[in-house]
């Protein structure tokens, strides 16, 4: 087993160490506005849930070298204090990708991508009406990492509403349980590499 010291690797072959290592990801598909209502769409692969009392979701946004270090999603939610969080299907995964593309400010994706955005119910920026789920969040607090190049901004939003397809429910088990055979959600793993979560397993945890 070979031990790496990070201090003595370049922050870019840490990064691809890193996202090599920590797989699956699950992705979370953002949806924001700005403060002058133009849409913005792009996808998150540091993201999970922090807290269920209440619901709290996190992602983190990286920082990039250039002119522009903060992605539009981090700048608009941090102008206003809102987003939605739209779980990816594999029936959305190369839409998905199209918003992954460093674009302006100006461009809309949901029309670059062709994804149709739906009204939210208490925030401002639309859901994806192709998304199985989708939560809509209001801003909890931003933590800064770090504002070096590879850097990121982790985005942590409570929870106000779950908006879920009725399918995807599986009353045979009792309580508000989904099925993951329906939702057919997809992971990202290392550099252009994603998965499927078809394959499954059970082990029921030790009392």
């Amino acid at each position: 087993m070979r031990t790496l010291d990070p201090a003595q690797i370049a922050p870019s072959d840490i990064y691809k160490l890193m996202i090599g290592m920590i797989v699956p990801r699950p992705i979370a598909f953002v949806s924001t506005v700005d403060a002058a209502g133009i849409r913005n769409l792009a996808p998150f692969s540091y993201f999970t849930a922090c807290s269920s009392n209440p619901p709290v979701v996190c992602f983190c946004a990286s920082v990039r070298s250039g002119p522009r270090p903060h992605k539009d999603t981090l700048e608009n939610i941090r102008a206003t204090g809102e987003f939605v969080v739209n779980i990816v299907s594999e029936e959305i995964a190369e839409q998905m990708n199209l918003c992954s593309a460093e674009v302006p400010p100006e461009v809309d994706e949901f029309e670059l991508s062709g994804l149709t955005p739906l009204e939210s119910g208490l925030v401002k920026p639309p859901r994806v009406a192709e998304s199985k789920v989708q939560m809509e969040c209001r801003l909890r607090q931003i933590l800064v990492v770090s504002e070096q190049p590879g850097g990121g901004s982790l985005v942590l939003g409570d929870v106000l509403r779950f908006h879920i397809e009725e399918a995807l429910l599986d009353d045979q088990k009792g309580g508000y349980k989904i099925d993951p055979g329906k939702l057919n959600a997809i992971g990202r793993m290392g550099g252009p590499i994603y998965t499927r979560t078809r394959d499954r397993f059970e082990m029921q945890r030790p009392k």
